[in-house]
């Protein structure tokens, strides 16, 4: 199948798992994964329909993104942010998925930016992983706060990657373990921190992160193919 008819599928899935769920299909937002993806297959998904895109490096956004300057998409940095490279990420992506520490937090609060503020959402590794980035959940709340002192930072949600399985079902307790953590901190009322978003799922577990709470799904493989 082409480009098209995968985002038709992972829309089907979507839907079937917003009703299981009982939630309502505009609840959730897709992100496609266009990491590795050349320009003229995300300009082909953006013809589909597709107005969220994610990519992990800011050296290949940057590469990437003077041949797409005139698609009315929104750019997500999903991957690990380097502190030293928080000045150019600023200015390539409108949401950060990935802050995954104070420090990195305090950089991008040090950026020059425009008066609106830089949605990003807060990274926990629970699955305790060495290659994975993330706070462990104990220090969510550190990281939260640190965030929240920044005028041009706004915590929208958080973000995680569960372990990978063959068993979507595997994800599950990583998904709703992360949908407890949002409502804890969400009870703290900290300045400019707001759990709106739950930033969980890929191509192959995304419909459990769904029926979890998910509002936001990362999809890649299920729509460009295999990398």
């Amino acid at each position: 199948m082409g480009i098209r008819d995968n985002i038709a599928s992972v829309e089907e899935r979507i839907q079937a798992a917003c009703r299981r769920a009982g939630r309502a299909r505009s609840d959730v937002t897709l992100v496609a994964v266009s990491k590795t993806v050349e320009p003229e297959r995300i300009r082909e998904a953006c013809q589909a329909g597709l107005r969220d895109f994610g990519e992990n490096r800011v050296q290949e956004a940057a590469a990437k993104r003077p041949a797409l300057a005139d698609l009315p998409v929104t750019w997500h940095l999903i991957g690990h942010l380097q502190s030293n490279k928080t000045q150019r990420a600023r200015e390539l992506f409108d949401w950060i998925h990935s802050v995954d520490s104070p420090h990195l937090a305090a950089r991008l609060g040090a950026v020059s930016a425009p008066a609106a503020r830089l949605p990003v959402l807060l990274q926990v590794n629970l699955g305790g992983e060495a290659s994975k980035s993330g706070v462990p959940e104990d220090e969510l709340l550190s990281l939260a706060e640190k965030a929240s002192q920044f005028e041009n930072l706004e915590v929208r949600g958080v973000m995680v990657i569960p372990p990978f399985s063959e068993d979507p079902e595997k994800s599950r307790p990583f998904f709703r373990r992360l949908r407890e953590l949002a409502a804890e901190l969400q009870q703290r009322h900290l300045p400019k921190v707001v759990m709106r978003e739950l930033s969980m799922g890929m191509s192959n577990d995304f419909e459990i992160a769904i029926e979890e709470g998910a509002t936001i799904v990362r999809v890649g493989t299920a729509i460009f193919g295999p990398r």
